[in-house]
């Protein structure tokens, strides 16, 4: 299926490993030029290597309120256009409620959710004037309350919700918001989980991951390329008549509608 993407403009944030690096990758693939956005600049020249002047590196902090809006600029500078924003970026700490601190629920909101609206708001009259959209990764946290992940679940229930808002704007406007809630996925993130358990255990570490899956009720973890291609799709105008949806991609383990 030819996506339609060539040579139209990304900014993918977090797109230094994991999941954003799935779709900065993916999207290159397609032949998109990239904005790539995290803060560790090695990583990023390495995803930027070979790909000459169709990848700008902007290695920053996208939780200090005046950086997502000198992102959006310097994308302007370099390429003139923007088609398309995948808010990706922030991780957020799991943990018992009453230790969890105030500087951690701040931390947590600032990068995942204040980085993404104040990027939204920057982009939007470019998204406007080139009829792009915005594709934010939250994840299922947000629809399903966890106790050990009070912090993350709050912030990505914030980001659906802003979803919402922002297609409902985005009808007027010519943008279109969608968002993706990743469920486990294969990523430096939950290997540390699985370490964690294996360690705990006693038990080998490929063991621990099909445990860890069994427990959430899912057949096994997803890769961060499943969760790229959904992006890719939604970015294309194969996707032009989705606005506001919300796609699970967990392997089945939300069960509630």
């Amino acid at each position: 299926m030819d996506l339609q993407l060539t040579d139209k403009v990304a900014i993918v944030t977090g797109a230094s490993r994991g999941i954003g690096r799935a779709i900065a990758e993916t999207l290159a693939a397609e032949g998109m030029r990239l904005v790539a956005v995290a803060r560790s600049r090695g990583l990023l020249e390495q995803l930027a290597e070979n790909r000459q002047d169709r990848c700008l590196v902007q290695a920053v902090d996208l939780s200090l309120p005046e950086t997502p809006a000198g992102v959006i600029a310097a994308s302007i500078a370099a390429f003139g256009t923007i088609d398309l924003l995948v808010n990706n970026a922030g991780a957020t700490p799991r943990g018992d409620f009453l230790t969890l601190t105030d500087a951690e629920w701040h931390a947590g909101f600032a990068l995942k959710f204040h980085g993404a609206m104040r990027l939204s708001r920057a982009a939007w009259p470019h998204l406007c004037a080139s009829g792009g959209s915005i594709v934010n990764i939250a994840g299922i946290g947000g629809r399903t309350g966890s106790a050990e992940f009070t912090i993350g679940g709050t912030v990505n229930a914030a980001l659906l919700n802003l979803t919402k808002a922002l297609a409902d704007r985005g009808v007027r406007d010519g943008v279109r918001v969608n968002a993706i809630n990743p469920g486990g996925i294969a990523t430096e993130r939950l290997r540390t989980r699985v370490r964690a358990l294996a360690a705990d255990r006693g038990i080998a570490e490929d063991v621990a991951q099909q445990e860890l899956a069994r427990s959430l009720g899912v057949a096994r973890f997803g890769a961060p390329e499943e969760i790229a291609r959904l992006v890719a799709f939604l970015a294309s105008p194969h996707a032009a008549y989705c606005q506001g949806a919300i796609i699970d991609a967990d392997g089945g383990q939300t069960r509630t509608l």
